[in-house]
């Protein structure tokens, strides 16, 4: 009987030794998805929106979401073109015929809530 008992114990330890590294392993190629990618909507009134209109500052207005498009300024194709609206509506230039259709896809990335109506 002590015998089973200790032949029990030690395939058990072995098994452990062998199970648990490959459940490890078999994690790590298993991406993490974190939470910072998802934002949270917030509402923006017009005058607050309106006081981002620089270049180094630019949110803009489209179709009633608010976007942070500080960071594309400077590689908007269209150069200056899209501070012409800063802090302010820039739907119908947005959906002017000089857009490519990836841009509508593009633009999720940097809206940052509503606008207040």
């Amino acid at each position: 009987m002590d015998i089973a008992v200790i032949t029990l114990v030690l395939c058990l330890l072995l098994g452990m030794l062998v199970i648990i590294p490959r459940l490890l392993k078999s994690d790590q190629g298993k991406k993490v998805v974190s939470n910072a990618n998802f934002k949270t909507s917030k509402t923006y009134s017009r005058a607050e929106v309106l006081l981002h209109n620089r270049r180094t500052d630019c949110w803009i207005i489209i179709k009633d979401k608010v976007y942070d498009v500080t960071s594309y300024v400077e590689e908007h194709p269209g150069g200056d073109a899209i501070l012409a609206h800063a802090g302010d509506d820039s739907t119908v230039g947005f959906f002017g015929p000089q857009h490519a259709t990836r841009v509508f896809d593009m633009i999720e990335d940097f809206y940052i809530g509503d606008l207040q109506n």
